[in-house]
């Protein structure tokens, strides 16, 4: 599927592309900057060293909230969308109408990996598509849209850049990171029953919506790379629900609080 094949659906039914903007994201698209950041869940407060936030809007979705930050002469938008591969391509589709023309995805990801530790943080290479809304993007025809089980890449250019920054901060702070070969999963409760078949897939970490932004990233021409911050190990049994260490949780906000600001703001350079 074209970028031009969406618009052209949502302009058949009597939409503009100013709608479309102000539904999927709350703003105007000549409020979006080039630099932006999407995060599911985390909002600018969990990054206190990225720069002072002003809030702007929140979209139709009350989940979809939206920030400017301004960094010196850098300006970036900062896009909460909420948890799940749905909500999450309506925003990047959404982003194609504006002037947009980097992403850096950041959130939480789990470790399926004994060396992969809760605070670390994880680039991913690719993630595998395990979620059902990718599958409204990937073809004009719904019934040639089974993308379930395939590699979904981020831009290599910018995932380039984005690994050697964080391999020179990481080494700088003693921090560990690690390539990530993901699995973008539609459930949290329901992953357990399937880790050992994820795994027979080479999977090393597991969330829920990279393989459909970067889908929805390469039909909007706009580049995509993604930072993870590990919350949780499954294959140790410390998972999101219990088994979790006090020094774990506080290494895991120290490397958030710290070292996510200085890798996104040298990415936007």
């Amino acid at each position: 599927m074209t970028y031009e094949t969406i618009i052209k659906g949502m302009k058949r039914f009597g939409s503009t592309e100013k709608d479309i903007c102000i539904h999927g994201i709350g703003i105007l698209p000549e409020q979006v900057n080039e630099n932006v950041i999407i995060a599911p869940w985390w909002e600018p407060s969990s990054l206190p060293n990225l720069g002072k936030a002003e809030y702007l809007s929140e979209s139709d979705f009350s989940a979809v909230k939206v920030w400017n930050i301004i960094v010196g002469k850098m300006k970036i938008t900062y896009i909460k969308t909420g948890i799940g591969a749905p909500v999450l391509i309506d925003v990047l589709l959404s982003l194609g109408i504006t002037k947009c023309n980097k992403v850096i995805f950041i959130g939480s990801v789990g470790s399926l990996n004994h060396k992969i530790g809760i605070g670390d943080i994880v680039i991913p290479e690719y993630s595998i598509c395990g979620d059902g809304a990718s599958r409204y993007i990937v073809a004009d025809d719904l019934s040639n849209g089974d993308c379930w089980g395939k590699k979904v890449y981020p831009h290599s250019d910018l995932t380039r850049n984005v690994k050697e920054i964080t391999k020179n901060i990481c080494e700088q702070n003693n921090v560990k990171w690690h390539l990530g070969r993901n699995f973008s999963i539609d459930t949290i409760v329901a992953q357990f029953a399937h880790i050992d078949e994820i795994l027979s897939m080479n999977c090393n970490v597991i969330e829920m919506e990279t393989a459909a932004a970067f889908s929805a990233a390469k039909i909007a021409n706009i580049p995509i790379a993604a930072i993870f911050s590990v919350s949780d190990n499954t294959v140790v049994n410390k998972s999101l629900i219990s088994g979790r260490t006090k020094e774990e949780i506080d290494y895991r906000k120290f490397v958030r609080y710290n070292l996510f600001p200085q890798i996104i703001l040298k990415a936007f350079e």
